[in-house]
């Protein structure tokens, strides 16, 4: 495969990879942990795990979920924040022979019901805060096997110890709740020290993940993760890695490469853009994750920054915001701070501006789904400032840009982004009539974001296809109204939607968080008026004092219609 995008990459960067190259996950798991065993593989509350105890706690989790009875490819539910128990039993689940189903911790029950009833999930391991909600709804479930867990598990501390008891009598954040036949983390961790875990020998095409959407428009659809897809991406990123730790440089002068980049891991890795970019590709690269459970306790969450260098830092717009209006993140020390990676929305240029004032780094965008496993593009050039592309493909990765009629549009039209690689889901999980309609006739799988392509192969999305917004005929794209009202300084956020206008079409309704609490409604419809054609200017501006939000920092523009 030749495409015009290859000629952008840097030197030493490969088109294509070779996702044969494991059978699965776990045997890059094997080869990845056997050489970098010593090293610390995540830090969390002061807790430091190595890469050597990692793979021991999870043959134990896993010798136990073996013991259940559960039949290769069962699904095992985890529903846990950023703490060290996450990935000892994401990798156990997987080492076991089974399917990580990962859970937003902060479901109501509505939404928890239908993912553990779609996944057909036979066992969870649950943070015991979010323990009251497991029981409204488990009666109508398939769950046999509950795991409760405390925040102190892994801290090294002895039950019952200091930290337990402020979350739970102090700050009173782990509800009543009962749920006959759970089990402790502990008391399963230590059964399963007793036996012995039978790796298990998974093939290219056995389901490693079920990632479920988001399902902030509708119902969440679980998207299938093979083996080979997840093998696939974690080689794409650490090419695409390479490629751009070697393109780094101050006043022309490469910088020596670090032994062990500490990644900053704020993003809840039970999205697959933590999951991916930071967890499993930290352990391919033997990093360091810095694990923030609350990344919206901003100050502590930079009192945690405070504490030890940190190099790469995956966010998204929202994240970059509010850090960068906090008065002790500004005062950190960012001299060691080489990469900042964005994704899973649009980054504003004037976010992007600040952040780098503030950090000295400059904000690479990227782009990749839950069902491309987070891998899509990236920005592997020199980058002086953030662009608003959002780079070039990923080694043996091909993107068009398509109209409705599946052709492929001219360079710099609109059009819907439509991929193909290794590292794309063969479909949704039981459910054949959403995979046939989300699959090309020729093999592409429809994105459903809106994008446009220049000549060197760069991409750029314009807007989210299901978000666009038509005024008397014409195509708005929510995204260019925001990057407009965000320019203003009296504007910290905003969100545009669309809404029933008087010709029986839609208008432009625009909700704004003030930065200046001086800001008027006169003085934004100014300001856009100067930079918007009529017909994107909005009819409506709605000042509030936040944005609904899902808990991996995306507005939730659905609440807004409501």
């Amino acid at each position: 495969m030749n495409r015009r995008w290859h000629a952008s990459y840097p030197a030493g960067m490969p088109t294509e990879i070779d996702p044969t190259r494991y059978p699965s996950i776990n045997d890059l798991f094997d080869e990845a942990w056997g050489r970098h065993g010593n090293r610390k593989f995540a830090v969390c509350m002061d807790r430091f795990m190595s890469y050597a105890e990692l793979q021991s706690a999870s043959a134990s989790f896993g010798a136990w979920l073996q013991s259940l009875g559960l039949e290769p490819g069962a699904r095992v539910a985890v529903m846990l924040p950023n703490l060290l128990q996450f990935p000892v039993v994401a990798t156990a689940i997987l080492r076991a022979g089974f399917v990580v189903v990962a859970v937003n911790p902060l479901y109501t029950p509505r939404e928890l019901e239908h993912q553990l009833r779609d996944s057909g999930a036979q066992a969870i391991v649950v943070l015991e805060n979010f323990a009251a909600v497991l029981q409204q709804v488990i009666a109508r479930t398939g769950l046999r096997h509950v795991v409760v867990s405390s925040i102190g598990d892994m801290l090294g501390l002895p039950r019952g110890a200091i930290t337990d008891f402020v979350v739970r009598r102090v700050k009173k954040l782990v509800p009543e709740f009962s749920l006959p036949g759970a089990i402790g983390f502990r008391d399963a961790m230590a059964a399963g020290r007793r036996r012995s875990l039978a790796q298990a020998r998974c093939r290219p095409d056995d389901i490693a993940f079920l990632q479920y959407t988001g399902g902030t428009t509708g119902v969440s659809k679980g998207a299938i993760l093979t083996h080979r897809n997840v093998v696939a991406a974690m080689l794409q990123f650490e090419a695409s890695f390479d490629a751009v730790e070697a393109t780094l440089e101050v006043d022309g002068t490469p910088l020596a490469p670090i032994e062990q980049y500490n990644v900053v891991t704020a993003l809840p890795l039970y999205h697959i853009y933590a999951l991916a970019a930071c967890a499993l590709a930290a352990m391919r690269r033997g990093s360091l994750l810095t694990l923030v459970p609350n990344p919206r306790d901003i100050p502590g969450f930079v009192a945690q920054l405070a504490k030890r260098p940190f190099h790469t830092f995956p966010g998204l717009n929202t994240l970059f915001n509010a850090l960068s209006a906090n008065e002790e993140f500004r005062k950190l020390d960012f001299s060691q701070l080489r990469l900042t990676g964005a994704g899973g929305m649009a980054t504003s240029p004037a976010v992007a501006a600040r952040w780098k004032q503030v950090t000295g780094c400059v904000v690479r965008e990227g782009w990749g789904m839950s069902e491309t496993c987070a891998a899509g593009t990236t920005h592997p050039m020199k980058l002086s400032e953030h662009d608003g592309t959002i780079g070039v493909p990923l080694p043996s990765i091909d993107l068009a840009v398509r109209d409705e009629a599946n052709r492929e549009v001219a360079i710099g039209e609109a059009g819907e982004l439509c991929i193909k690689g290794p590292n794309v889901t063969p479909g949704y999980f039981n459910r054949p009539a959403e995979t046939a309609s989300a699959m090309t006739p020729d093999g592409y799988f429809r994105t459903g974001d809106i994008g446009t392509t220049d000549e060197r192969g760069f991409f750029r999305i314009v807007d989210r296809k299901k978000d666009m917004i038509i005024v008397s005929g014409f195509n708005v794209y929510p995204s260019e109204v925001e990057t407009v009202a965000n320019a203003h300084p009296g504007v910290l956020e905003c969100a545009a939607i669309g809404v029933a206008g008087h010709d029986g079409g839609e208008a432009v309704k625009l909700f704004v968080v003030r930065r200046d609490p001086a800001l008027t409604e006169d003085t934004l419809r100014a300001h856009c008026q100067s930079q918007l054609a009529g017909y994107k200017r909005p009819k409506q501006i709605v000042f509030r004092d936040d944005l609904p939000k899902t808990p991996v920092g995306k507005v939730l523009k659905r609440a807004l219609r409501d």
